[in-house]
C-alpha cells in the first residue's frame, strides 16, 4: 500500500466544534480528537445543493497534537488526511479523519483548497 500522497488524501475544511480532547495511547503516543463541521455549496448532476457534515478528526503524534490542542472552538481549519473506520468491530462503520496536516485560518477562507 502506498504512503499518503496528494493523490490519495482527503482535504476538508470547516469549523472546530467544541473543545479538543487529548490522551496518551497505551504505547505512549499522544492522540487528540476534535469534531469538524463542514458546510459548502456543491453541484451534483448539474443541480446546486448544500453539503453539511460533522466529522471526527484524530491527530496522532506530538506535532499534530500540538496543532490540534491549540484549536479553539469555532476556529476555521483545513485538514488533510485519510478516512478510516472509528474501530474495527464487525458492523461498525462510523468514520474518522486521521489528520496528516492541519492548517488554521484567522477567518473563513475564500477557497480553503488553495495554499
Amino acid at each position: 500500500m502506498p504512503a499518503l500522497s496528494a493523490d490519495n488524501c482527503l482535504i476538508i475544511a470547516g469549523r472546530v466544534v467544541g473543545p479538543c480532547e487529548t490522551r496518551t495511547s497505551p504505547a505512549g503516543i499522544p492522540i487528540s480528537r476534535f469534531l469538524l463541521e463542514h458546510q459548502s455549496g456543491q453541484v451534483e448532476a448539474g443541480v446546486p445543493r448544500e453539503a453539511r457534515c460533522r466529522l471526527p478528526v484524530v491527530a496522532c503524534g506530538e506535532p499534530l497534537v500540538r496543532a490540534a490542542r491549540g484549536l479553539p472552538p469555532g476556529a476555521w481549519v483545513r485538514v488533510r488526511g485519510f478516512v478510516s473506520r472509528a474501530n474495527h468491530r464487525e458492523g461498525e462503520y462510523r468514520l474518522v479523519l486521521h489528520a496528516a496536516h492541519i492548517d488554521l485560518f484567522d477567518t473563513e477562507p475564500a477557497n480553503p483548497f488553495e495554499d
